[in-house]
């Protein structure tokens, strides 16, 4: 998976690529087919994609695109309380995780939300970009992993975060 950085006037992920893709959209979402894997690691201390983040009105809906796009089945679902719901494609080493928000239009698109990089030294990068850039790390949801979230104010234009590496397999 590699990732459009700017298109037009928009900020942030406005489109992401697949190795194998058979749609120029991902139910709104600018998608185009990859020529290779991303190289890492890279040279601010990212060594690869953990998850991408895409909000929706309707899981089923994007979810069967993505499926039908790409060809990664949808893994699981999780009610996250309050009418969210989660769905979780694996992608590679990476997760797609589809949030699902009823608060938002019907009948609006899917986008790109935010992305988690893994890092290898998360102490070390947090220390290197400084408290500016990103907030103190702190334990994540996932066992034995650690996190912190870049600041919305430094104008990436999407939520971003850096995560240790895993610590057992998956």
């Amino acid at each position: 998976m590699s990732f459009v950085e700017a298109h037009g006037d928009r900020r942030g992920l406005v489109g992401w690529s697949f190795l194998q893709s058979s749609s120029a959209s991902i139910d709104g979402i600018h998608t185009g087919e990859a020529d290779s894997v991303v190289g890492y690691p890279h040279p601010c201390g990212v060594i690869g994609v953990d998850q991408v983040v895409v909000m929706t009105p309707s899981l089923d809906r994007t979810c069967g695109a993505i499926t039908a796009a790409t060809g990664l089945p949808l893994k699981r679902i999780r009610d996250a309380g309050g009418g969210v719901r989660q769905g979780f494609h694996r992608a590679g080493s990476s997760i797609i995780e589809v949030v699902e928000r009823p608060d938002l239009p019907a009948d609006r698109p899917a986008d790109l939300w935010g992305v988690v990089l893994i890092v290898n030294d998360l102490e070390a990068t947090v220390a290197s970009w400084g408290p500016d850039v990103v907030g103190p790390s702190r334990d994540a949801v996932q066992p034995g992993r650690r996190i912190a979230t870049v600041k919305s104010d430094v104008g990436l234009g999407t939520a971003v975060a850096i995560m240790s590496p895993h610590t057992t397999a998956r």
